[in-house]
């Protein structure tokens, strides 16, 4: 495993993240075995969300039950909208509301990395960094920043946070894989850093130094290797809707046809070579990933070991 040390985090982050987004978590089956194996295999760093069913609650158990909370990298997200998308949640009153539960039920009294779920850009970003501010002082969050935060909007929090002599954001999440998103799979504004398109995004990262969480590496399933490139039947029928959604484009099945045959010249999978080409950018980000077998996931782990040169990601990328 690759860790990196990032700044106000006593412990150091492994580069792959556990996303506990998978059934088994939200649905409170079980996990024990496949979190144990997952953090013996050297990811200590989960990657979780109020609105992710039972996974916190889930999450809460294991650590209890191994009572190794403090070798543990908590980041969890809160203030999603509802269900519908409807309400926007992006409040002072509903950050410290999903706070509150998200510490009760994963047991623990602080969270390392806090995000916010969502953005509203009519939301003022004042009181949100005031109140992000209040939570670290008072010691219940670490480091924060926004999952599915334009650079726009983080800036202006920073610019805030900066003016007020106050902490800004240090961490993002956007959606960041081989596979750039051709529509918005969730919905409620999700960011993606991917393609020719988010190019200017991914300097303002570089130049702000802001640590990059990398949700969806495999395209929510698309990199998974579950099908070939000349497969796009085969590809609706494995993927949900959100999947074929946001990541079935013509342009998408040309990267993954590439992916092959790269895959196949280095002797690797698609998943570890689509994890290895998140993980060699430049941004050098932490690459969210999920799996419902620790099998799968410590396969996933030998990506670390794939080194991509930057005319290969470029390749890969852009053919």
């Amino acid at each position: 495993m690759e860790y990196k040390n990032i700044a106000d985090i006593k412990k150091p982050v492994s580069r792959i993240v556990f996303g506990t987004a998978i059934s088994a978590m939200m649905r409170g089956e079980h996990v024990h075995k496949l979190l144990d194996e997952v953090f013996a295999a050297g990811v200590n760093t989960f990657d979780l969300a109020r609105n992710y069913g039972f996974a916190e609650r889930q999450m809460g158990e294991w650590m209890a039950a191994r009572g190794n909370r403090d070798r543990i990298v908590l980041l969890t997200k809160g203030a999603h909208p509802s269900e519908d998308f409807k309400e926007s949640r992006v409040t002072p009153h509903a950050i410290r509301e999903d706070l509150e539960e998200s510490l009760r039920m994963l047991q623990t009294d602080y969270i390392d990395i806090y995000l916010l779920h969502r953005d509203d850009p009519k939301v003022p970003v004042g009181p949100l960094v005031e109140t992000l501010n209040e939570l670290r002082e008072e010691g219940k969050i670490g480091i924060f920043g926004g999952s599915n935060w334009s650079c726009d909007r983080i800036d202006k929090a920073n610019e805030y946070a900066y003016a007020h002599d106050m902490f800004g954001f240090q961490v993002s999440s956007p959606a960041y894989s081989l596979a750039a998103q051709d529509d918005d799979p969730w919905g409620g504004g999700c960011v993606d850093l991917s393609g020719e398109a988010h190019r200017r995004d991914r300097a303002w990262y570089q130049e702000e130094g802001i640590e990059v969480f990398a949700y969806a590496s495999l395209a929510h399933g698309f990199l998974s290797g579950k099908f070939r490139a000349d497969e796009a039947g085969r590809a609706c029928k494995v993927l949900d809707d959100f999947a074929v959604k946001g990541y079935c484009s013509d342009a998408n099945f040309m990267r993954l046809k590439r992916a092959e045959s790269l895959a196949r010249e280095k002797r690797v999978t698609i998943p570890q070579l689509a994890l290895a080409w998140v993980l060699n950018q430049p941004l050098l980000p932490m690459a969210v990933c999920s799996a419902s077998t620790s099998k799968r996931m410590i396969s996933n782990l030998k990506a670390l070991d794939v080194k991509l040169t930057a005319e290969e990601i470029r390749w890969l990328s852009e053919g």
